[in-house]
């Protein structure tokens, strides 16, 4: 078994293909000419392949030491990084990778986003909105630190903090179900009208699925889709009967846009969750999460 690289190796193939010497290389490492050849041979035994043309004048470096050198430049930057934490400097850069769901993004994003910046000014922010199963799975391949959806999917890897219960109404135009008033109607009779419901990658349609399912109830009519702007439209034209948060579209309400259809049994709040990973060594997920939990209110739209 080869011996391990080492970034004194690396450094010395960086120094000899940007300066073009071994002499020129030995001078700037502060070393002999003899150490820097000999930690060259030490890499190349490691490789297993020479590094550089030796049947030609000047350090002129093989196919294989080029390769090599985009490595050594990757390497030493992380090096770079790390030193950079102890000399009390600004810190340096990182991102923080997260998800949310269309209805966050229709409430509590932009304060969320807000408090962020307060909390991390050194840190890049890299948002994301889309279904809950795609963000879900984001996070198991690691390209994502947080997202923030219905608590629908667990696995022991995975942290999840509540940060609220959402409720959902069965909502419809304004005429389009006779008993909007006081009286309430058995489920099973909503499945007289075509029901607009969310799709399979959705967190809060996976949820009502569930649901509906222990509830013996099986609608013969209904229209998926997984963007709740959509539904929001077709619900507000009259093509059927959607469930859908009602804090959040009272404005619609009150503007004689949507009503809602009192049925029984009523459906479940939702629970909304912000999940990290728990096996990763970041402790920023979980400060994250804690501006979530600060930021989340569904009761308004576009909060900034």
């Amino acid at each position: 078994m080869p011996a391990p690289t080492t970034i004194k190796q690396l450094e010395t193939i960086y120094w000899i293909a940007h300066l073009g010497t071994f002499e020129r290389a030995a001078l700037k490492l502060n070393t002999t000419q003899s150490a820097v050849s000999k930690r060259i041979q030490e890499l190349e035994t490691a490789v297993g392949a020479e590094l550089f043309d030796r049947s030609l004048r000047g350090a002129r470096l093989t196919e294989r030491g080029e390769y090599l050198i985009g490595i050594a430049e990757e390497m030493l930057e992380l090096q770079n990084r790390i030193h950079a934490l102890s000399d009390g400097a600004t810190p340096p850069v990182r991102k923080i990778r997260f998800g949310v769901t269309e209805l966050i993004a229709m409430t509590w994003l932009p304060r969320m986003v807000t408090l962020l910046r307060e909390q991390f000014p050194n840190v890049i922010l890299e948002p994301e909105v889309d279904m809950s199963r795609n963000l879900y799975e984001r996070l198991l391949d690691n390209s994502l630190d947080l997202i923030v959806i219905p608590e629908t999917f667990s696995t022991p890897e995975v942290t999840s903090q509540v940060l609220a219960h959402v409720r959902n109404d069965w909502m419809a135009r304004p005429g389009l179900v006779s008993a909007t008033g006081s009286d309430a109607l058995p489920l099973l009779d909503l499945a007289a009208y075509p029901i607009l419901s969310q799709g399979s990658r959705s967190g809060s349609g996976l949820y009502f699925s569930k649901w509906l399912r222990n509830q013996g109830v099986v609608f013969p009519r209904q229209v998926s889709s997984d963007s709740m702007t959509a539904l929001l439209g077709l619900t507000i034209a009259g093509l059927g009967i959607s469930y859908m948060p009602s804090v959040c579209f009272q404005p619609l309400i009150d503007e004689g846009k949507l009503a809602i259809v009192l049925a029984e049994p009523t459906l479940p709040t939702v629970p909304y969750t912000a999940m990290y990973r728990n096996d990763r060594p970041s402790a920023i997920a979980a400060s994250v999460a804690q501006v979530a939990a600060e930021a989340c209110d569904f009761t308004r739209q576009f909060q900034g």
